[in-house]
Formats: C-alpha cells, structure tokens, sequence
C-alpha cells in the first residue's frame, strides 16, 4: 500500500535521473528503473524501440547590440550556420494582423499571457507561420507565462514544423530585444549543434491471467528538462498502482505501459496504442496519467514566489460520460481534479489518442503546473500529499467502475 514515505521516495528516484528528453541518458536510465519495479512485481515486461529526433545545442543564442541571451532551440530544430543568421529585428503581436514583407528579418513572436504547451497551438503556429511566409529568415518566440521563463514547446515529431531556425526566449530576458526593434536594429542568432535521430523506448508490463478484459495504466516519463512536477507525480502514481492492482483485481488482466516521447506531439504513445496495447474490445478501462498530476502551487502576488503545500489547481481528469460520477466521488475535495468533464466535451494530452483509437471506458489526467516545460521544473514543484491523494483517488475510481476482489 503506497505511504506518504513511498511516493516521496519515488518521487525523488524520478528527479534523480535529471534531463528526460526522448532517448537520453536520463529518459533511458529512468525507464529501466521503472522496468525492474515492474519485474519485481512479477509483471512480464516488453520494450519497444522506436526513433526520436534529438539535438544537443553547442550554441543557442540570440545576439543584438552587445546584449546576448540564451535561448531553447525549437524542435525538430533547423540549426544555422556557425556564423549564424543575421537580420532586422522586428516585434510582431500574433493576435493582430500582419501583412508587411519581413524578408531578411529576424520576427520576435511577443505571445499574449498563457501557460504555453505546444507549437502547434494556434498563436504560436499561425504566428510563425505567418512571419515565415511573409520572408522573415529566422524567429524568436517570446513564450510570456506565469514564471517570465522559457517554455520549451512539444512539437511534431516527425518532420521540422518551419523551414527556418526558431528559438524560445524567456520574457524576463525580452525588453532588451523589444526595445531593440524598436530602433530597427539587427540581431543575430546562433543555433548550432549535434542533432539526428535516436533510439528511444515504451514498454509494458503485462500480468495476464487468461481473462477476458485488461485494466490498462499509462504513464509517459519523458519531457524537455527535469520534468519534476509534470512527469513525476504521473511516474508515482503509476508505480502505486503497479503495487496494488494485481492483488486487487485478480478477474482481470493487467498491463501497465511506459511511453517515451511526449513531448514530440504523443509519438512514443501512438507506437504504443498501435502495438502493444489491448484491443479496445478486450479492455475494461484505461487510465492515463499524464502532466502536472500533482504539481505544486504557489503564491504569486508579490516577488519571490511562495510555495505551498497544495497542488496547482489547473489539472484536469476527462472521463468517459459512464464514470463521471464515480470519479466525481472518488477525487472529492482534491482541487481541480474534483470536477471531471467527459470525453463528450474534450480530450486532450495522450487521452486524445486513446480515447480516439476506440477505448470505451477511459480516464485521463492532463495539467500545465506553473513551472510546465521550463528548466526550473525541479524538485520545488513536487509536493508529497497531493500525490498520495491523487492515488488514493485513483484507486477508489478503478474499485467503483470494476469492483474489487
């Protein structure tokens, strides 16, 4: 039975293998940890590798009249020269409509407030696009979030979404190039490095009794940075459940999977669904806990940021429309996650291509904790508790929608 101790623990065991981008020393070192936990639970495990793009930046800069700041090279990255690109700085609000020529220009996306995901959202993708189109030479999206830090942004995991370099910048490093463009000064950018295709991997656990149903638990590891408070309460929870299930649930088989490459747009999820997973025929539910389960929340009125004990509220649990009162029961009082909307309104995270591969009976987690996709994701952002309770949770919902033996 999962205690406040074991999550804590588990927890920590996540954020020791540091950086888990798709196929990387600590993306690869975490998933065999978390195999051999299976194993020991006498889960039957299965790995399959596939490829993931990767790049591993030498320099990623942006350089404007002696000023320079670092930025995150935006995946599948088109890297420049070592001389880098040099053009024009020009500002452009992606809210507004621009219809000026950018060639030569280096474009400054100045994004609205929000917790940026993706770049495949909207502002962001119209944006560049856009500027792209219009004959800029390069982009530097400025992602204005709830921490004035660099938000690294999923991406398309199969080929480069632009044709030309792009980088983040962080808005506490912005006014500087803002105020540049202003006096129509130039810049320079430098995105160089190692980048190609490696091997990541997904697997699952698999306890088959020669039933006629699976219970199926997901859980990606992988992410940008260190990824503590998006991926780590997934991770915890996920091996709770592993520890539980099987005694739990003895007329039902079990597989719990561990998917790679997350962040480029659900691929290593895809693979997964595709071919490993059970047919949505001979599975009872599916559940999959994705991002910023039970990240911490802060208070932010005045500076410095003042941690507290509870979880972020914007955290989100979708339900097939048949459990939503279950789980409405089951997670009473852990905010956020307290109120469970249903498929019918929206999926989102990889509920999105589970729900859409036919499963019947499904739940998902997804969030955007405040730290989200920013290097500072570290261990500040978990917090035990909330964890535990999600667990809890979780637990109570897969008893009521299956019973218990």
């Amino acid at each position: 039975m999962a205690t406040p101790d074991s999550v804590k623990q588990d927890l920590e065991r996540y954020i020791s293998f540091g950086v888990k981008a798709s196929g990387s020393m600590g993306d690869n070192a975490c998933g065999a940890w978390l195999q051999t936990e299976l194993r020991r639970l006498g889960f039957e495990v299965q790995n399959q590798t596939f490829s993931v793009p990767y790049f591993n930046a030498r320099r990623s800069e942006l350089v404007s009249e002696g000023f320079t700041a670092t930025v995150i090279p935006q995946g599948i990255v088109v890297p420049t020269s070592t001389d880098g690109v040099t053009g024009k700085l020009v500002r452009i609000d992606p809210s507004l409509p621009f219809e000026d020529s950018l060639s030569g220009t280096i474009v400054l996306i100045d994004l609205p407030y929000s917790r940026w995901v993706s770049a495949l959202q909207k502002p962001i993708y119209d944006g560049v696009s856009r500027a792209i189109a219009l004959g800029a030479c390069a982009v530097v999206i400025i992602t204005n979030g709830p921490t004035h830090k660099a938000i690294a942004l999923n991406t398309d995991g199969t080929k480069p979404m632009f044709k030309v370099p792009v980088g983040i910048l962080a808005p506490d490093q912005a006014s500087t190039f803002l105020t540049s463009a202003m006096r129509g000064a130039s810049a320079s950018i430098f995105l160089t490095g190692e980048g190609g295709q490696r091997d990541a991997f997904n697997f699952v656990g698999r306890i088959d009794r020669g039933q006629s149903k699976w219970i199926i638990v997901s859980t990606p590891r992988s992410g940008w940075f260190t990824c503590a408070g998006e991926r780590g309460p997934g991770v915890a929870i996920w091996l709770a459940l592993a520890r539980w299930a099987p005694d739990c649930f003895a007329n039902h088989n079990i597989a719990f999977i561990c998917n790679s490459a997350h962040e480029y747009e659900y691929l290593g999820a895809d693979q997964a669904i595709r071919d490993m997973a059970p047919g949505p025929d001979a599975t009872a539910i599916w559940l999959t806990l994705g991002a910023s389960i039970a990240a911490r929340d802060w208070h932010s009125l005045f500076p410095p940021l003042f941690p507290l004990p509870s979880a972020d509220p914007q955290r989100y649990l979708v339900v097939s429309p048949s459990i939503q009162d279950a789980a409405k029961r089951a997670f009473s009082g852990q905010s956020g996650i307290e109120s469970p909307h249903t498929t019918d309104h929206f999926t989102a995270g990889e509920l999105t291509p589970i729900h859409n591969a036919g499963y019947r009976t499904v739940a998902g987690f997804f969030g955007a904790h405040r730290f989200l996709h920013t290097q500072d994701d570290d261990e500040r952002c978990i917090v035990v508790d909330p964890t535990w309770q999600a667990i809890t949770g979780c637990q109570k919902l897969l008893q009521s929608v299956l019973g218990s033996t």
